[in-house]
């Protein structure tokens, strides 16, 4: 990474408290906070009086409750704390944390200079169901000028870059049933249908011979990305290492753009889990009565949840052979639109250096694959929203080995600190 800025009262401030913001980010990881499990409800409510007590100790009020993926065990090493939300997000919302701190230290000022308002809402995984009702029960509480979303990442290390737009999802569930139950494949092997064999006979139709999603009139409000965007991707520093960074062994994806264009601009789908049968122990040799499968489909402007949730209804419909009987689950309430910062808003210029002081280098401008609720947000606060996250694509995100590297988290930090007087 670039080196800092010399003689920077923040960063001396984050250098000093290193060791206390990464035993910090040790002690809050370790909770194992696992959303949506009840055994571990008990870890939620540590986790969330973890950072109640973290943002009392800085100032600032607490609105909501934070809940995150299993962690494991915490590891330092080599620059990096391993652990499960280490990054995604425990360390974005730490850099916020730090980043007042510092910025409280550095400037000897007992308040921000900006009104600050602190919302860490631990579902977006599921799509953030209660969040809507959230803000409209606490809207008189939630007047700003402005959203800093943090759930995103970076683009490298020494080459840092600001996100200015996220993609949407539609998460769907589909059962295919074929028997009435497992029935011994030695008896019914043949005419017997097999709900496997369809799903896959379906999933091979997801995408055509160019990459593009099959689903018919998928791209009618597809928006094609301008040729600022372009122009912005074209302009970060992409080399061949792609696939040993974001471990994806290789590169596919929608003819006629590039890789950061498919990863950003364009939509996807994808088939996240497939089960069926008896996937553990010996088998049964037996035909399995039902196979489900997982999708998501990331957007982007303008196609909706609801026009892309009819299309795949459709599609499914129209495709599954007439020999099974299927039932597709679209979780369109949960379902998150996609959104993109206003490309002239005086924030991202006052973003932009903050980056730059930072990181020590001036950033360039990236997206972000996955989704979240800003679309939301900047509806129901009717204010724009800005991104900065301090996470790396090779922070191995929901794997085992998920990690952050501090030297990322303390310069994240230290631009938030230089944010909040740019912005006031």
């Amino acid at each position: 990474m670039a080196p800092a800025r010399p003689n920077s009262r923040v960063h001396d401030y984050l250098a000093e408290h290193r060791d206390r913001i990464v035993e910090e980010l040790i002690g809050w990881v370790r909770p194992r906070s696992v959303a949506g499990v009840p055994e571990h409800g008990i870890d939620l409510l540590r986790s969330a009086n973890w950072l109640a007590a973290a943002l009392r100790d800085t100032g600032p009020a607490v609105y909501a409750q934070w809940e995150e993926t299993p962690p494991f065990e915490p590891a330092l090493r080599d620059g990096r704390l391993y652990g499960r939300g280490a990054s995604d997000a425990k360390g974005h919302v730490l850099a916020h944390l730090w980043g007042v701190r510092a910025h409280l230290a550095a400037t000897g000022r007992g308040a921000p200079a900006v009104n600050l308002k602190f919302l860490v809402e631990g579902l977006e995984e599921a799509g953030s169901p209660h969040l809507a009702r959230l803000v409209e029960d606490h809207r008189d509480r939630l007047d700003v000028d402005l959203v800093v979303f943090s759930d995103t990442l970076l683009w490298r290390a020494d080459h840092p870059a600001i996100c200015t737009s996220v993609r949407g999802q539609v998460n769907a569930y589909l059962e295919v049933h074929g028997p009435v139950r497992d029935v011994h494949s030695g008896a019914v092997s043949g005419p017997a249908p097999n709900p496997v064999e369809e799903l896959c006979k379906l999933f091979g139709r997801l995408h055509d011979d160019k990459g593009c999603i099959a689903l018919p009139g998928f791209y009618d409000d597809v928006v094609h990305p301008s040729d600022r965007v372009r122009a912005d991707l074209a302009a970060l520093p992409f080399t061949e290492d792609w696939p040993a960074r974001s471990d994806t062994r290789s590169v596919g994806g929608e003819a006629g753009f590039t890789v950061l264009e498919r990863l950003w601009a364009r939509p996807a789908a994808e088939v996240l889990t497939v089960v069926a049968g008896d996937p553990v122990g010996v088998p049964r040799a037996a035909t399995p009565a039902v196979a489900v499968a997982d999708l998501s489909i990331r957007t982007v402007p303008d196609q909706t949840v609801a026009a892309v949730a009819a299309k795949l209804r459709h599609w499914v419909a129209e495709h599954l052979s007439d020999r099974v009987r299927h039932e597709l689950t679209v979780a369109e309430e949960n379902g998150q639109q996609p959104y993109r910062t206003p490309e002239d808003h005086p924030a991202l210029d006052a973003l932009a250096a903050a980056v730059h002081d930072g990181f020590g280098a001036p950033p360039g401008r990236m997206g972000n694959a996955g989704g979240g609720p800003a679309e939301l947000l900047a509806r129901s606060l009717d204010a724009p929203v800005v991104f900065f996250g301090t996470g790396l694509p090779e922070d191995r995100w929901h794997d085992s080995d998920e990690r952050v590297s501090v030297d990322v988290l303390l310069a994240g930090a230290a631009t938030l600190a230089h944010l909040w007087p740019r912005l006031a």
